[in-house]
This record gives structure tokens, sequence and C-alpha cells, in this order.
């Protein structure tokens, strides 16, 4: 019989180790599979909030942040710039902010901002992403000359007022985005997190 030199013992045993072998193998295959799922520590980090400190930002002036791979602007307009805004609503495309989608709701107002004088947009143009230029003075332009400051696109001329609002008849087809933000104090401003209580 064939049966008779085999030891049902030692069968059992060398089952059970392949067994046992096998699915610690199979453990160790999956952990660093599962493991790649997870985000990494710099997508974690890139997609973090940002605290900028604005103290020294004077007043006419921008400062340039990374969030999410996006520059976020933050410029501190003048009295000037803020008085200008109020007279540009006839050439605006969408001068109340109907879309709701360019910003959060409580920055949904004729400065897109929290505080009027802090306005903080998602620097890249509408259009087709290039980053329009920053500028700032009240006075004409070679490409507006009712140009009362905001931001120009040279890619394709398109045109943003200092709250980031579109002209009429330019290629971007909306606002310049809000991200979520929120003041930490007076002085620090957290990009990507909505402020306290907000919808």
């Amino acid at each position: 019989m064939a049966d008779q030199g085999v030891n049902p013992g030692r069968r059992r045993f060398l089952t059970a180790t392949t067994a046992v072998v096998g699915g610690a193998g199979a453990i160790a295959a999956a952990v660093p599979f599962l493991a790649s799922w997870q985000p990494s520590a710099r997508a974690q980090q890139a997609g973090a909030p940002v605290t900028v400190d604005i103290s020294k930002l004077e007043p006419g002036a921008r400062l340039i942040e990374q969030w999410r791979g996006q520059p976020v602007w933050l410029i501190r307009r003048t009295p000037e710039q803020l008085a200008a805004l109020e007279g540009e609503a006839p050439r605006l495309r969408d001068p109340n902010s109907d879309n709701l989608e360019q910003q959060p709701e409580y920055a949904r107002n004729m400065y897109r901002s929290i505080r009027p004088e802090i306005a903080v947009l998602i620097g890249t143009c509408t259009h087709l992403g290039c980053s329009p230029l920053f500028k700032p003075e009240l006075e004409p332009q070679p490409f507006d000359a009712q140009w009362k400051g905001g931001f120009y696109c040279p890619c394709h001329n398109s045109r943003f007022d200092m709250a980031g609002r579109v002209y009429q008849g330019v290629p971007a087809p909306t606002n310049l985005k809000v991200p979520p933000y929120h003041f930490a104090d007076d002085n620090h401003v957290v990009i990507g997190v909505d402020p306290q209580g907000a919808a």
C-alpha cells in the first residue's frame, strides 16, 4: 500500500506550517499595498491649511502664497481702490458674485472678502489658467482706458477688478476664485479653513 510510509502527524504539521507561512506572506504583501493607498506626507502637507502673516503687507501691495499647488494672492487694498470698486458694476460680467462656486458665502459681497481691505484670491485666470499681472494703479492702461486697478491677464487679455470680478467682453468666463479662509487674528490669515460657524 502506498500510504504505509506516510506519517499523518507529520502531514498535518507540514500543512499547518505551509498555511501559516503563506498567510504571513500574504499579510507582508498586503501591508505595503494598503499603505500605498494612503496619501503621502507631501500630499497631506500640500492640502493642509496655510497660515500667512500679513502684518507687514503695505496698503496697495500683494503677497503670494501657495496652497494646494495654486498661487493665492493676499492684497491690502487702499481706501481709493475700495472706493473705485463701487463704480465698476456696470462693466462687470458678474458684479454680485451670483456664481456661487466662485467664493464662499461669507465672501459674497462687493469686496469679495471678510474684511474689505484684505482680498484673498486664487491667482489663476479662469479662462485657461494663466497668471494675471497685478496692476493696482488707478490710471488708464494700454489695455483699458478706464482702468481702476486690478488684474490683467496678458495671455488672452482678460481683466479683473481689485475684487477679482471679471469684466464683460473678455475670454475669462467667471470671477477669480476666493479660497476658504479666515483670520486667526488681526495679522494672520489661515488659507484653507472657513471661519468657525460658516456654512
